[in-house]
């Protein structure tokens, strides 16, 4: 092989080395473009979620709204923002004050005992009875049971005072009434459930318009700031007009004699 042709063999095989290094070069920096541009959809991804999330974690409560919301008053209140619920015949002298929590075991115990006889008496006109409702076990067991059930029991007053009293029972029943830790009454599709067992409820549009648009949401807030200032300091507690009944009676007799005792001062 002549020295020319050599020479010229190098020069190509070093053309063709140039080309491929340059070949492996673009390759390379394409490479590094979408691995940039990768990061860079990931990173803004990873903010959008994070930024979401921070939105998301600043967002009100349903709750927390509500707190800021008009309130509505249910039919058949009376007082400042509609706080004042007495049920029976105009006519009764007495009044017996009523204090529960939705959410409370003992009141469930006391319904389920003694409610029967409290219907009985008032239907009788021995006496009015004043329902006060309290929220208080919302905070001892975190969540919003007994407010989403007094909201309910409000939309329940706006149908008739008899629809409230008997959807109160249907929610104290040993059938219904969960235990204390379990939050069901936050749930609204629960307490319409419940309700479809109360005739005046059942199918009822507007009663359940009022549940799914929290209608009565404000309202019940209004309730238990009526419950925390009055002194009361349990559920469930009984007072003949503003006197204190104790100890709380159990049974259907001993709610009697403490009534008894109670009218005749």
């Amino acid at each position: 092989m002549s020295a020319r042709n050599s020479q010229a063999n190098k020069a190509a095989a070093r053309e063709r080395l140039r080309i491929e290094r340059e070949q492996q070069a673009k390759k390379a920096k394409v490479r590094r473009q979408v691995f940039v541009a990768g990061g860079v959809v990931a990173a803004l991804a990873l903010a959008g979620g994070v930024g979401y999330a921070v939105v998301q974690s600043n967002e009100p409560s349903a709750w927390e709204k509500a707190a800021d919301a008009p309130v509505v008053a249910p039919k058949n209140t009376s007082g400042e923002n509609g706080t004042t619920v007495v049920i029976g015949k105009a006519d009764a002298k007495k009044t017996l004050e009523l204090y529960e929590d939705a959410r409370c075991p003992v009141c469930a115990s006391f319904e389920q005992a003694v409610g029967p006889q409290v219907k009985k008496d008032v239907d009788a006109g021995k006496y009015k009875i004043q329902f006060v409702g309290a929220t208080f076990l919302d905070n001892g067991f975190p969540g919003s049971g007994s407010k989403n059930a007094l909201s309910a029991l409000g939309a329940a007053l706006n149908v008739s005072p008899e629809a409230f009293l008997e959807y109160k029972t249907a929610l104290y029943s040993a059938a219904n009434h969960p235990e204390e830790k379990d939050d069901k009454f936050a749930k609204d599709a629960y307490l319409l459930s419940v309700a479809d067992q109360v005739p005046a409820l059942k199918g009822n549009a507007e009663f359940k318009k009022a549940l799914d648009d929290g209608t009565y949401d404000r309202w019940a807030l209004e309730m238990s700031k009526t419950f925390d200032k009055s002194g009361v300091k349990g559920t469930p507690t009984l007072k003949m007009d503003g006197k204190k009944i104790d100890p709380m009676p159990q049974s259907p007799e001993a709610f009697t004699t403490a009534i008894d005792k109670a009218i005749a001062g």
